[in-house]
């Protein structure tokens, strides 16, 4: 359920704080059980108007942070708080108060609309299900939202197969959109999409977040969209935020080790040197390393690293929050 409003400061409108989905498995032919910690206590905060990116691999615990802050996944342990309202842990949540809150973009825009329905009835059903009853209303908010992701009214009578894949992701924003959420998620929104699509459907975004006062949690392994929409940007790896801070700082003077290896792979013509790489391959989740997780793959690991989890993640003055022992050391030290 939601808790009565509570008011962590006027500008912030979603604040997690120790945050942490865990899932149990069986032991399958060998017995016993084991504790897939795929978010493991993260603290988070997006501002009004504000553009939060998510970053890391496949697997880190970006898509089940996204899924608990809807309400979607109870979590383990945590407390996180939507426009005021306390989302408790609870399996009792108001999921038609939260969505009037918050609503998600998914990443495959052939999936995740049902070809079954027009365009009108994609759109017609949440306004219905939240109490919209007035079938002039109704046109009218359809009509206007189509005009607001660039499609045209007269296309609400057409099928998903009849749209291309940029298309169909905008009648997937349009439907993210059409209660008028203070919040959207957008997971992984363009890596479905033809590389010369992906540019219209991220400045379309971002003219939406202007236009309608959005703010949003752009989930994302390619730092090269998140550098282009993000105001600020947390990084996770293995279930915990590594590093957090403004874009620029974080795209110019990367103080973790991962942050630098995820900045490596955005393509760059004009780089002279290859920059910081990580070795060997993402560790299994279920039987995560001792100390720094990310310690088996760091160029700059010493013996505190693989003994010790790391800092404490504590935000500097200027915003920038790094969990490595060696942050100071190697912060812009990336070749030019």
């Amino acid at each position: 359920m939601l808790d009565p409003a509570v008011r962590p400061g006027d500008d912030v409108i979603l604040s997690v704080k120790d945050l942490a989905v865990h899932f149990p498995l069986g032991g399958g032919l060998l017995g016993g059980h084991r504790l897939l910690r795929a978010v493991d206590g993260i603290d988070l905060e997006l501002k009004r108007g504000e553009c939060l990116g998510l970053v890391g691999e496949s697997g880190c615990g970006k898509s089940t942070v996204a899924l608990s802050l809807l309400g979607l996944l109870t979590p383990t342990r945590g407390r996180i708080v939507l426009d005021g309202h306390v989302v408790t842990e609870r399996r009792s949540v108001d999921r038609k108060r939260l969505a009037r809150i918050a609503q998600m973009v998914f990443q495959d825009p052939y999936a995740s609309l049902n070809p079954r329905q027009t365009v009108r009835r994609t759109l017609e059903d949440p306004l219905r299900l939240h109490g919209v009853t007035a079938q002039s209303e109704i046109d009218g908010r359809v009509a206007e939202m189509l005009r607001h992701v660039g499609l045209r009214p007269e296309q609400a009578g057409r099928y998903p197969h009849e749209f291309s894949g940029g298309q169909r992701q905008r009648i997937g924003i349009a439907r993210a959109l059409i209660l008028n959420p203070k919040i959207v998620i957008c997971d992984e929104p363009v890596s479905a999409l033809d590389v010369s699509i992906r540019a219209q459907i991220i400045n379309l975004l971002l003219e939406l977040k202007e236009s309608l006062g959005l703010s949003y949690i752009m989930i994302s392994h390619d730092l090269g969209v998140v550098e282009h929409m993000s105001d600020r940007v947390a990084v996770m790896y293995l279930g915990r935020i590594v590093e957090t801070g403004g874009w620029r700082e974080i795209f110019e003077r990367p103080a973790h080790p991962y942050t630098q290896t995820l900045i490596s792979a955005i393509p760059d013509p004009l780089r002279r040197a290859p920059l910081a790489t990580a070795r060997g391959e993402l560790p299994n989740p279920l039987d995560p390393p001792d100390g720094c997780a990310f310690s088996p793959r760091c160029r700059y690991a010493e013996a505190v690293c693989r003994r010790e989890p790391g800092p404490s993640l504590e935000t500097r003055p200027d915003g920038h929050a790094v969990r490595c022992w060696r942050a100071d050391e190697i912060a812009g030290q990336l070749p030019s």
